[in-house]
């Protein structure tokens, strides 16, 4: 006979606790193998395909596309040593969940699914019928001393399981009649939910539903100050937002960026300066760059790696804004690398990726990581290390048309250098009028980590390099 086992969202990393259904890879009756994908879902930091760490028949899935469900929540149950979906299906008198045996492991090392000992199985024992009450008793889990106790689903996030329903029609039908099967006791054997069990459940929630209907009916059965505040609710949220606006989730990139956002907002004391810059020499000793060839030539370097050079040749500096600020010890912590982050927007969003010791490297190198943490932002692929713990972050909003901004602090980090537009515009140099290619700089601090005379000298740096690349030659 088949073992049903439930196959839960595994923790992700990075301190992740939930996860959207994009799109399911497989369906009920799919015979999966070890390690296969099976779903694909979007965290707040990536989009991930999750491998199932057992060979069977899908019997269940838990979500549809679209639906959020926190880490340690059910996925899939799948059937192992099923040959086939009609195997899997055989009514109601399927065996409950099981713990896999050590022959069905994953090879993948998932949180909470790694490649240790076989872990030891679990048998359900049949409880004893209470002649005092009505409905049976839970079926009690016993547990290989051998083994911690596994956490309930249940202690999760509010879920509960495992679902004793190996019958697809019964799930069908609680579906169909939003029964929640994990708040039933099974009357089959080992607790084992039947039709009968969804049948009562269902007459039940009609005669609950048509005794609230009756209560509501009456005035007595209400406070004189219940109806006051429903209708005030009504009238307000009606008067402020119309029936046909369009509510968009939270959720995701975008739910995590605005999470992000606001506890920078409320946690950071945050200022900007900003500067104007001559940016001609920059570009300049790019093109020249560029176009040299033979020993000297090599890839080509982007207006954004020479800043990111020139950043971190400046926080070698002013090492106070590569720092972060402990609140709970009300310390400032100085960081000694520093991992650089630079905005990039996605058809997903707004996505930060982070070069690994950037003070390590030089123009060129920066410049080779940002071009390929680009192109796995814009597919989709970064992971979460790739997109956590960065230092400092550079922004370049010029790519937008714009030519100023006072960026948001990414949080916990402690400044922000913006980048406006670089285009040609009236400039006095040595005391005449010039077209010059003119940028605008900004740098959003946190006032906790410095004064602004650091900030300033931090920025005015900056704006010298810019100015005159050869200045960075000091720290080669």
């Amino acid at each position: 006979m088949a073992q049903v086992l439930e196959f839960k969202l595994p923790d992700l990393g990075e301190g992740l606790t939930e996860a959207e259904i994009v799109r399911w890879l497989v369906e009920v009756g799919d015979v999966v193998a070890i390690d296969q994908p099976v779903v694909e879902v979007e965290t707040a930091k990536a989009m991930v395909e999750v491998p199932c760490p057992y060979g069977g028949v899908v019997t269940a899935r838990f979500g549809e596309e679209g639906s959020e469900l926190p880490v340690g929540a059910p996925l899939l149950t799948v059937a192992v040593g099923a040959t086939d979906a009609s195997s899997a299906a055989q009514g109601d008198d399927g065996a409950a969940a099981e713990e896999p045996s050590g022959g069905s492991g994953s090879g993948n090392v998932l949180v909470g699914y790694g490649t240790g000992a076989p872990a030891a199985r679990r048998r359900r024992i049949r409880p004893e019928r209470n002649t005092a009450s009505a409905a049976p008793a839970a079926p009690a889990v016993v547990s290989a001393p051998s083994r911690p106790a596994p956490v309930a689903v249940g202690e999760v996030n509010g879920w509960q399981g495992p679902v004793a329903v190996v019958s697809p029609l019964v799930r069908r039908l609680a579906r169909q009649h939003e029964i929640d099967l994990r708040g039933l006791t099974g009357s089959g054997p080992d607790g084992l939910i039947l039709r009968a069990d969804v049948d009562s459940a269902i007459r039940q929630a009609g005669q609950a539903t048509e005794a609230a209907a009756r209560t509501a009916a009456r005035p007595e059965a209400r406070t004189a100050a219940e109806p006051v505040a429903a209708e005030t609710s009504t009238v307000q949220v009606g008067a402020a937002v119309p029936a046909t606006a369009e509510r968009i989730p939270l959720r995701g990139v975008r739910g995590a960026v605005a999470d992000k956002l606001s506890r920078s907002r409320s946690e950071i004391p945050d200022a900007t300066c900003w500067v104007d810059a001559d940016a001609t020499e920059l570009m300049a000793a790019r093109a020249a760059m560029n176009a040299a060839s033979g020993p000297s030539g090599g890839p080509k370097v982007s207006v954004l790696a020479l800043l990111a050079r020139i950043c971190t040749a400046a926080l070698a500096r002013y090492p106070e804004l590569n720092s972060t600020v402990d609140t709970a010890a009300r310390e400032i912590v100085r960081l000694p690398g520093v991992h650089l982050g630079f905005a990039a927007q996605t058809e997903r969003g707004l996505v930060v990726p982070v070069v690994r010791d950037a003070h390590t490297r030089n123009a060129e190198s920066i410049g080779a990581e940002i071009a390929r943490l680009t192109e796995l932002a814009r597919t989709g692929k970064l992971s979460p290390a790739q997109l956590t713990g960065g230092t400092f972050t550079l922004n370049n909003y010029g790519v937008f048309g714009v030519d100023g901004s006072t960026p948001i602090i990414n949080h916990p980090e402690a400044a922000m250098l913006g980048v406006g537009r670089i285009m040609p515009k009236p400039w006095v140099r040595h005391g005449e009028l010039a077209v010059r290619q003119v940028v605008q700089l900004s740098l959003t601090f946190d006032h906790r980590v410095c004064d602004g005379g650091t900030a300033g000298g931090f920025l005015r740096y900056v704006a010298d390099c810019v100015e005159q690349p050869a200045v960075l030659l000091r720290t080669l």
